[in-house]
């Protein structure tokens, strides 16, 4: 587990590009924290880093929006699923054993879906207004210089 303090959005944004750096095919990566505190932000800077070219918003009420990437992107909000047949019915096993990259916000709502082997990301707050705890499991230590702060 790599546990990485962010001190603002933008170093947020950093982390993000730095995570989608080590990304590959067939990647699911889980988001789990309280609202807030910066599961979109995360996403949409891991989806224009791998290459999405078009405006990213959080899926919310569509539950998965589809980008086309160099690898295509599967951007699950998964907040507001009460029933897991509501998962199936979108068709959610394919997406997730398909060659695409699935980055699902709120995941450990249906964490009994979600592969052993998948990138599970934490982000909690810290100890001031815009500072975050970013724990990342299941993926290889990223580079990040908190120098590069802005």
């Amino acid at each position: 587990m790599q546990k990485i303090i962010s001190h603002n959005e933008y170093e947020t944004i950093k982390i993000g590009e730095r995570i989608a750096s080590k990304l590959k095919k067939s990647d699911i990566v889980c988001l789990e924290g309280d609202l807030g505190a910066g599961k979109t932000t995360l996403s949409k800077a891991i989806a224009y880093a791998l290459g999405v070219k078009e405006h990213v918003t959080s899926p919310t009420f569509t539950i998965v929006h589809e980008y086309e990437a160099v690898i295509p992107l599967y951007h699950f909000d998964v907040y507001r699923i009460d029933d897991m047949d509501e998962m199936f019915e979108i068709g959610f096993e394919e997406y997730i054993y398909g060659e695409g990259i699935c980055l699902i916000e709120w995941a450990d709502k249906i964490k009994e879906l979600i592969p052993e082997n998948s990138i599970w990301i934490s982000i909690s707050y810290g100890n001031n207004i815009d500072e975050r705890e970013i724990q990342i499991n299941g993926l290889p230590e990223i580079d990040f210089i908190q120098s590069e702060r802005k």
